[in-house]
């Protein structure tokens, strides 16, 4: 896809100020299109990081920034002239989102999300919807690797508003035709990487000669995704998918977390310390996509390794937050 073949329209990105969002709107001007971003700066991890990762987006002529709760929004004058929507706002984190905090889980994931599917649907301009799902809405499950059709059980209050949401997002393509896709997203990673997010733990552990915590032996598996492969699933959305469809978005690179920790010592040089205590509620065991479906509809084939992605994230953590 080239620039002039694709910038037609206006984008809109919730979650603009995240590590995706930000990612995504980047691409997006790059790609020529106009982008509108929302964000309302919720306080789970300092504004400060936020604001670093809009510091490429502020200022650009085809950037609007609005800072504002979706939830309070006009939005069928947010949607007017919109063509693509890609919805990443959403109260992220599984250990958080236990007792009381549920009820802000259940306001930003599952009734901001109908509310803009609901503004969605009357919006004349739209070309499609791409919903950031998540792989926590299969839970602890031992079908690997997952495919679209595995089993949904999520073990974390965080999966269930998430697997809410996309259940929303395909409700609204079947009643009312809104061109939504949604993309299951397994362990995204890479500079700007949110700082409660274990890579971004690990390397400033590393970094700061600290003690890193694993819960569990440290076996368990993960199927990490580089962030621009993620990214790259959200512009393929634009142009594929019906109505109503799901993806596993992962990054074929399902390794223990033990050998992750093998691969920082060596892209860092430094020893790392581990201690192991008990796991923790709502973790899995093991995630791993089976991306197929992704490949064959979207023509989505993750292209970066873990050794290199996570080099690139020690190197923008050494610039961004060491300043080194």
């Amino acid at each position: 896809m080239t620039s002039t073949s694709m910038a037609e329209g206006t984008c809109l990105v919730t979650g603009v100020a995240g590590f995706i969002g930000s990612h995504l709107a980047e691409r997006l001007l790059q790609e020529g299109y106009r982008v509108i971003g929302v964000d309302c700066f919720t306080d789970y991890y300092a504004r400060s990081l936020k604001e670093a990762n809009l510091r490429a987006l502020r200022g650009h002529p085809r950037f609007t920034f609005i800072e504002q709760d979706l939830g309070k929004m006009d939005l069928a004058a947010l949607l007017e002239g919109v063509s693509y929507v890609f919805h990443q706002a959403a109260q992220a984190g599984v250990r958080a989102s236990w007792g009381e905090n549920f009820a802000i889980y259940t306001d930003l994931n599952i009734l901001t999300t109908q509310k803009l599917l609901e503004a969605a649907r009357r919006a004349p301009h739209l070309r499609k919807f791409t919903y950031a799902s998540s792989s926590s809405v299969y839970g602890d499950s031992t079908d690997l690797p997952l495919r679209e059709t595995s089993p949904l059980a999520p073990v974390s209050p965080y999966g269930v508003t998430k697997l809410a949401g996309e259940y929303l997002a395909r409700l609204y393509a079947a009643n009312f035709g809104v061109p939504t896709v949604s993309l299951r997203y397994f362990t995204v990673y890479g500079p700007r990487q949110r700082p409660d997010m274990a890579f971004h733990k690990f390397i400033r552990a590393i970094y700061a000669g600290e003690t890193i915590h694993i819960y569990g032996d440290g076996e368990q598996t993960r199927d990490f995704t580089y962030i621009s492969d993620a990214i790259e699933a959200n512009i393929l959305t634009m142009t594929h998918g019906e109505p109503g469809s799901y993806f596993n978005i992962g990054g074929g690179s399902r390794v223990t977390v033990n050998e992750c920790l093998r691969i920082l010592q060596e892209v860092t040089g430094r020893e790392v310390r581990v201690s192991y205590e008990a796991p923790q509620h709502g973790d899995v065991r093991h995630t791993w996509a089976d991306t197929t479906l992704a490949e064959k509809v979207l023509g989505f084939k993750p292209r970066v390794g873990l050794r290199e992605g996570l080099a690139a994230q020690v190197a923008w953590f050494r610039a961004e937050i060491l300043g080194a």
